[in-house]
């Protein structure tokens, strides 16, 4: 066995990586895409009860606050310059989330996340598409709606079924779960996603999964219709999600509601108290610009790349070498 000094990952591995990131800056360039740096460091940390932050203290002068959070993405802060008018931007940050170690986690990873003024979510992906094509020299992607691939896969109206249907479902599809994990129709639909549709997805082509359930709408903007549908997408390669992007919601009232909404999910769930992000909220007072984003995650792409079965393939040192 290797002593825990010695990287997980290849000097092979190692090379590609750095190749990569050069061909993302190159197709950000290509595209005059401001590259930009934002802190590592909040005062307030990610209301999602799905995720959690990581915390540190910072001592030193009286105006700093004595606990900040590390982001959990560089979402907020991107948002702030993006009203500040910084135009199209993106960033390759590395990103941090606690309680995640898997085959596909790490407590430490890289997000490469851009935004990009005057797109929508469709608009979004066909770049996406443009990216993953010069990066991994694949054709063109599969696209369906979330009611077409719950329909082809699993023979489910998602938007419409019952929760008992919903639950007869996940019987009959043989998934384990405990009344605590499926208090409501996203936590079925989630469990019958992530266990029985999302394995199968990717596997000859990235596929793109858009529109999906207004409940699970998180920052996208909410298309009114019956039923309204957030204007949202996942991209999954052989069978995991590598991205996720949003038409944004610019709208400060209707965030605030949604912080509101986590936060009382995280009381209901036990999970520690978290400050609003006051300054991302301010900013979206002032006027988002119309724009979409997205985040991909930049060691899954590598790990699609190169068929590693484990994260710790293509990352130096994994926590547990750290």
């Amino acid at each position: 066995m290797p002593a825990a000094w010695w990287p997980t990952a290849s000097l092979e591995i190692l090379r590609l990586r750095a190749r990569v990131l050069a061909d993302l800056r190159d197709f950000f360039a290509r595209r005059s895409m401001l590259e930009v740096e934002t802190p590592v460091l909040s005062q307030a940390g990610n209301c999602d009860p799905h995720l959690h932050s990581l915390m540190t203290a910072c001592t030193g002068a009286d105006e700093l606050a004595a606990l900040y959070y590390l982001h959990t993405s560089p979402e907020f802060a991107m948002k702030r310059l993006l009203v500040a008018g910084s135009g199209s931007i993106y960033q390759i940050a590395r990103v941090f989330r606690d309680g995640e170690r898997g085959s596909w986690h790490n407590p430490e990873f890289t997000l490469v996340e851009w935004y990009r003024v005057g797109f929508d979510h469709h608009r979004l992906m066909e770049e996406l598409e443009a990216l993953l094509s010069q990066v991994l020299g694949t054709a063109s992607c599969r696209r369906s709606s979330y009611a077409e691939i719950f329909q082809a896969y699993v023979e489910l109206d998602p938007h419409h079924a019952s929760l008992a249907e919903l639950h007869r479902h996940t019987a009959r599809l043989g998934l384990g779960f405990s009344p605590y994990a499926c208090q409501d129709r996203d936590d079925y639909l989630n469990l019958i996603l992530s266990h029985s549709i999302a394995p199968k997805l990717g596997w000859d082509r990235p596929t793109f999964i858009y529109d999906f359930p207004a409940s699970q709408a998180a920052l996208a903007r909410i298309r009114a219709g019956d039923p309204p549908l957030a204007e949202r997408f996942e991209l999954f390669i052989h069978g995991m999600e590598i991205a996720n992007g949003f038409h944004e919601l610019g709208d400060h009232i209707e965030q605030r509601h949604r912080f509101g909404s986590e936060l009382a999910r995280r009381r209901q769930l036990g999970l520690p108290e978290l400050p609003m992000d006051e300054r991302l909220l301010a900013a979206l007072e002032h006027g988002l610009p119309d724009c979409a984003g997205v985040a991909l995650g930049f060691d899954r792409l590598l790990m699609a790349m190169t068929g590693a079965g484990d994260i710790a393939e293509v990352l130096a040192f994994p926590i547990e070498r750290a």
